[in-house]
């Protein structure tokens, strides 16, 4: 028997993009109720944020002497990476900037890179991973039919950002993850991306490739070799300043002609497939719910404007011809195996191998929302 439809009456998120949702007496969702019970935990864009800010960067430049570099981050030429580098470079830190390139950038997000990182003077790594295992890897979660085909992708992130922590001594982490933008992040049709047995046993069982040249990382490495040995904290200074999506835009353009590329995380092409075809064409999912409903939670949009932006198409005729001549040739497939592949059942991430190993410990920094 189909689901009864709903739709949470004070954010937009539903059961037919996350069915582990859950609804009160009142028609409002858990993931709503849980963001605004703990905003005032989780989010300062107040005196206190300055406060805990001025606190952070103390902290990160006592840290950081006679070192090389105060922190280190990720960035991708979305908005989130290239407002904290900003950040950063108004309160003088020198910071590390470490950008994987998977050769899926769209091309606005590479300018947008350079652009940032030429105007604060920041100093960055290029990563490329070995190309043949990185694509075959995300082809086999492809072919496997699973709906977060971004764990590899974002696996690596977080692997090279631990290997230039340790190289070069740094202890924090800048994360650009933040509660204005990400107070919701949908639990259902996605995994721990740092499930590094689930991706062997998914490369293995759909993969045509070894896995021996990428770095990737686990769970584990990540809460006791690198946060409790090695003592590398993440950090999330957006959560301390009024972070205001349309104004950070605006500030960007002018510091450095940033130009938005129209969307959370549309930054990638693999994304960009995702959000705007895969997952609502495979999974039902409509991944627009839970960033809108962030965007509710912090002030930034009504739900009625929400509800509104809800009625277009996830993309406009020919949009995303040149995306899916991307995607086709990373999965080195043509048209039709594609689209048998497309019609084949949804799978979920736990009916494969996954992690069951846990760890618990209140000494070690655990970030929320990456």
């Amino acid at each position: 028997m189909d689901m009864e439809y709903r739709q949470c009456s004070r954010c937009v998120m539903d059961n037919a993009s996350d069915n582990t949702i859950v609804f009160n007496q009142e028609g409002y969702c858990n993931y709503c109720t849980e963001a605004i019970e703990t905003l005032q935990e989780r989010y300062f864009p107040n005196e206190a944020g300055a406060k805990k800010l001025d606190e952070l960067l103390t902290i990160l430049k006592k840290e950081g002497e006679n070192r090389e570099y105060d922190c280190i981050m990720g960035i991708s030429g979305g908005l989130d990476s290239a407002y904290l580098a900003y950040l950063g470079y108004q309160h003088g830190l020198r910071i590390l900037a470490i950008h994987v390139d998977d050769g899926l950038n769209v091309p606005v997000a590479s300018e947008n890179i350079k652009k940032i990182i030429k105007k604060c003077g920041i100093d960055m790594i290029y990563k490329r991973p070995d190309m043949e295992q990185y694509y075959g890897v995300t082809k086999a979660f492809f072919k496997a039919g699973l709906p977060n085909l971004a764990i590899p992708q974002d696996n690596l992130i977080y692997a090279y950002m631990y290997v230039y922590a340790k190289k070069h001594r740094i202890r924090y982490y800048l994360s650009g993850g933040n509660f204005s933008t990400e107070s919701i992040l949908q639990r259902g049709n996605t995994h721990n991306v740092l499930d590094k047995k689930h991706i062997f046993a998914i490369n293995k069982r759909f993969g045509t490739t070894a896995l021996n040249k990428l770095q990737i990382t686990s769970s584990f490495e990540r809460r006791i070799k690198n946060q409790l040995l090695l003592r590398i904290k993440e950090v999330r200074p957006l959560d301390y300043i009024d972070y205001n999506k349309e104004n950070a835009i605006k500030e960007l353009a002018d510091f450095c002609g940033f130009n938005y590329y129209g969307g959370k995380h549309y930054e990638s092409y693999l994304t960009i497939f995702m959000q705007k075809y895969y997952l609502p064409l495979k999974f039902g999912v409509d991944k627009r719910r839970s960033h809108f409903s962030s965007l509710i939670v912090s002030g930034q949009m009504t739900r009625e404007e929400a509800l509104e932006e809800l009625k277009r198409p996830f993309y406009e005729p020919g949009e995303l011809n040149v995306c899916m001549d991307k995607m086709l040739e990373v999965f080195a497939m043509d048209q039709e195996e594609f689209e048998n592949i497309m019609r084949q059942s949804p799978k979920q991430h736990e009916e494969f191998v996954t992690s069951s190993w846990k760890y618990v410990n209140k000494n070690v920094k655990i970030v929320r929302g990456y």
